[in-house]
């Protein structure tokens, strides 16, 4: 069987979004008519959200039909022990627009005991940044439980929140129970545990257009922060050509930056899949007699049963993520 695998490339699931915008059609070329464009998904396992191959013999075939055909061949023997049939990332593209929600997210315990999911660690890595544009990530001071409840009351909960101005190339890790938001003028690859559990605790007073706000999960919020969380959420990470460089090293995923300039050979000895997020210029990825050109605001899927292949690019940056 590996010996028919190749890179496999997904269709993008493009979600409207109260606070989206327009550059996934713009600067990454998505294809949509949605009036504001929050999230490209670009593979999810999501329930009722499964990617959909769009090239090759495997072309109409759903994320969830190749799992169960291919099994440890698509994502590795560990992985499909601990996760069957159910893919344990989603990777995705955000444009904002308008600033998002604070949020966050619950643990892989609370996510299970509250709605059978995983919990939703994730990361992101600022694909591109308008001038003064921020993050909201952390608190700026010591926060208790307490202090917490009565500026949510009084609406003053921006006052303690810890705000970053960011530019392309900046990279943040987000631990379940940080509270977080992304601002206004920023565009976000983001790599995730397969989760959509989101519990929004301040949604800025907006009403969508017919006069409703949002739904608001404070009484779920409280018990799922972390309080105690210090403040190492800036990743550094290095940028040597033609190497991947280790960004974030986590139980979910490790994700790497990767800039390619010539033709690099590469073995896979992880037993696992790896994701291939093109975030500037174009690379082409050549394994078992296939090659798929990548390009930027695209993704690509190397199943593990491909253990020898080639990443060939005169100028290419990509995130390389495996679990």
């Amino acid at each position: 069987m590996s010996s028919n695998l190749y890179p496999l490339k997904f269709h993008p699931i493009l979600k409207d979004k109260i606070w989206g915008g327009q550059k996934l059609k713009t600067i990454l070329n998505k294809k949509s008519d949605l009036p504001n464009i929050g999230e490209s998904w670009e593979i999810s396992d999501v329930e009722g959200d499964t990617s959909i191959v769009s090239n090759g013999n495997l072309a109409g075939q759903s994320l969830k039909e190749l799992l169960k055909t291919l099994k440890a061949d698509l994502i590795g023997d560990k992985n499909y022990e601990v996760f069957g049939n159910k893919f344990p990332l989603l990777i995705k593209f955000i444009d904002a627009k308008q600033d998002l929600s604070i949020q966050l997210h619950p643990n892989d315990e609370l996510a299970a005991k509250r709605h059978n999911s995983f919990g939703k660690t994730e990361m992101w890595y600022v694909f591109q940044a308008d001038e003064n544009a921020n993050l909201i990530v952390g608190f700026n001071q010591e926060v208790t439980p307490e202090k917490y409840l009565k500026h949510l009351e009084n609406k003053t909960l921006t006052e303690i929140l810890n705000f970053d101005e960011v530019k392309t190339g900046d990279t943040y890790f987000i631990e379940v129970g940080r509270v977080h938001a992304i601002g206004a003028g920023v565009m976000v690859a983001e790599i995730q545990q397969t989760s959509d559990i989101t519990y929004r605790v301040y949604d800025w007073d907006r009403v969508d257009d017919q006069g409703n706000e949002r739904e608001l999960h404070n009484d779920l919020a409280i018990d799922a922060i972390d309080f105690n969380m210090p403040d190492n959420f800036r990743v550094n990470y290095s940028k040597i050509e033609n190497q991947s460089n280790m960004m974030v090293s986590c139980p979910y995923f490790k994700t790497s930056y990767l800039e390619v300039s010539k033709t690099l050979k590469k073995e896979n000895d992880k037993d696992s899949f790896f994701i291939y997020m093109c975030v500037d210029g174009e690379a082409k990825i050549s394994a078992n007699g296939f090659s798929e050109n990548i390009i930027k605001g695209e993704t690509l899927l190397l199943p593990a049963g491909i253990k020898n292949y080639e990443i060939s690019a005169a100028h290419a940056k990509l995130l390389e993520v495996y679990v």
